[in-house]
């Protein structure tokens, strides 16, 4: 039986953004956990879960008032698809009448793949190569399962942006270059970088 909306574990919200939806007026609810510990996080709060959380329906009742001025709910984390009450909580803000937005790593594409009928907008976060990925993660395998979700976004034709974070001292220009033309031959038109904030970072390479 899947969890209702009231078990997603929230740990923050942003009642209004315009980044984090290209072209929507958006609130941001931040999941808790994630399978994975990049030493450069930039939620790394929100790895882990906590008893610090905001309640389901409290964000509900949020909407509900913002209903007609609000254009879209993104879930951010953390790694939202972590959580097995996240297609509930995407359905109620769905009925709303909200767009629906996900930011995701990718480390569960079949999960992915459950929430494409919910979903209206993804920013995809590719690391990497997929080889290098598990310098970064620290998970074995994480690079097959985060381009197989870009596969998974492609194929479903959902409106994708691809971000790709670039590390100081790790990420050289020939990297780069690398990882934007395998990007392109796989069909993606929408990749941005974006700088690393060094001072969350807890490693140099």
């Amino acid at each position: 039986m899947r969890p209702s909306a009231h078990a997603l574990r929230i740990g923050g919200l942003t009642p209004m953004t315009t980044l984090d939806y290209p072209g929507e007026l958006a609130a941001v609810v931040f999941c808790q956990g994630c399978p994975w510990r990049c030493r450069y996080c930039h939620n790394g709060h929100l790895v882990s879960s906590s008893d610090r959380q905001i309640p389901w329906p409290e964000v509900r009742t949020f909407l509900e008032r913002r209903i007609g001025l609000l254009d879209a709910l993104v879930f951010s984390g953390g790694e939202p698809t972590l959580q097995a009450a996240l297609p509930a909580a995407m359905q109620e803000a769905k009925a709303l009448g909200f767009k629906i937005g996900l930011h995701t790593a990718g480390p569960y594409p079949d999960r992915l793949h459950r929430l494409l009928p919910f979903v209206d907008w993804v920013g995809l976060d590719i690391k990497a190569l997929p080889a290098t990925y598990p310098v970064l993660t620290g998970a074995p395998g994480s690079g097959g399962q985060a381009w197989r979700s870009l596969e998974l976004l492609l194929d479903a034709g959902v409106e994708l942006q691809v971000r790709t974070t670039v590390l100081p001292d790790w990420h050289d220009e020939e990297d780069v270059r690398s990882l934007a033309k395998r990007l392109a031959a796989a069909g993606v038109d929408n990749h941005v970088l974006q700088p690393c904030r060094t001072d969350r970072m807890s490693w140099t390479s």
